[in-house]
């Protein structure tokens, strides 16, 4: 079958994630660095956290007639602005185009979810591939011309196949990888290597029902609402910083089913956000929580 090509955005700018202790003309500085090297900024947000004392910033700006050669921005940074003002900084360019793996099992609500903004060009994003512990949804890589792989994964197995997988993304230059309702709980050491760069969907509005049947529990508890939450993976279950979430309502009469059936599309809405907030670089991580800009 033909490979399904996506359309791209053309775009050539800078964005700089920065975060640091709090204090005055932050913002000044470096609105006014990016001024005098002729750096149109066409998106700019901050907010400050007073109970921590940390100051927070997104900023973008166009490298058309910038005065500062790409390769020597982040340098230059460092020097005249970062260091002095003890910033934990971030720069990426929008014409480098990251690479998303997508780990699944047999669900494939979130993947074609997925698939089809990827291919409707609403991401700018490469998917070169696709890890499963199922062969079920081979067909759905194939039909998006997209690599399969198959790793059956059992606790005998489990540290080799990782090991695998590790080595597969390092070949692919992976980025970051997205579980979609991939029902396999990824070891420690498989998740420091990819440090706020492994992106889940659970199918609750965490902290609730955290870990596994959470419909089955919500229906026990009688619940109102369900939600979905999509979080950076850490070796804490279900316990990542939060990027996104969303609740729908339910009564007494929803069946577990019902609840299943309407949890799956929120779900997929809640995960394809959180990818779409990472790829657009508005995602900042401090402790074991986020900011997530507009």
């Amino acid at each position: 079958m033909k490979t399904i090509k996506p359309l791209r955005e053309n775009k050539n700018t800078a964005i700089l994630l920065i975060h640091c202790p709090d204090r005055q003309g932050i913002l000044a500085t470096v609105t006014e660095f990016l001024n005098k090297n002729h750096g149109n900024i066409i998106y700019l947000d901050q907010h400050v956290d007073h109970q921590e004392g940390i100051f927070y910033m997104r900023v973008e700006w166009e490298l058309n007639g910038f005065a500062i050669p790409t390769e020597k921005i982040g340098e230059y940074f460092e020097t005249l602005i970062a260091k002095p003002l003890l910033m934990n900084w971030r720069l990426y360019f929008t014409d480098d185009i990251p690479k998303m793996a997508l780990f699944v099992s047999t669900m494939p609500h979130c993947l074609f979810d997925i698939l089809g903004r990827y291919t409707a060009g609403e991401w700018d994003v490469e998917i070169p591939l696709i890890i499963s512990n199922h062969e079920i949804l081979k067909p759905v890589a194939e039909r998006f011309g997209i690599d399969f792989y198959y790793f059956p994964v059992n606790k005998e197995n489990k540290s080799e196949q990782e090991k695998n997988e590790i080595e597969l993304l390092r070949k692919y230059n992976i980025d970051f990888v997205v579980l979609a309702r991939y029902m396999q709980i990824l070891s420690p050491e498989f998740i420091e290597q990819f440090t706020n760069k492994i992106i889940n969907i659970h199918h609750s509005f965490l902290p609730a029902f955290a870990g596994a049947k959470p419909y089955h529990a919500a229906h026990e508890r009688g619940v109102k609402i369900i939600g979905a939450t999509s979080h950076y993976v850490t070796s804490d279950l279900d316990a990542g910083p939060i990027i996104e979430q969303d609740v729908t309502r339910c009564s007494h009469v929803d069946t577990v089913e019902k609840l299943i059936r309407k949890g799956r599309d929120l779900e997929k809405i809640v995960l394809s956000q959180a990818v779409y907030k990472h790829l657009q670089r508005k995602i900042l991580v401090y402790k074991n929580r986020t900011v997530v800009f507009n």
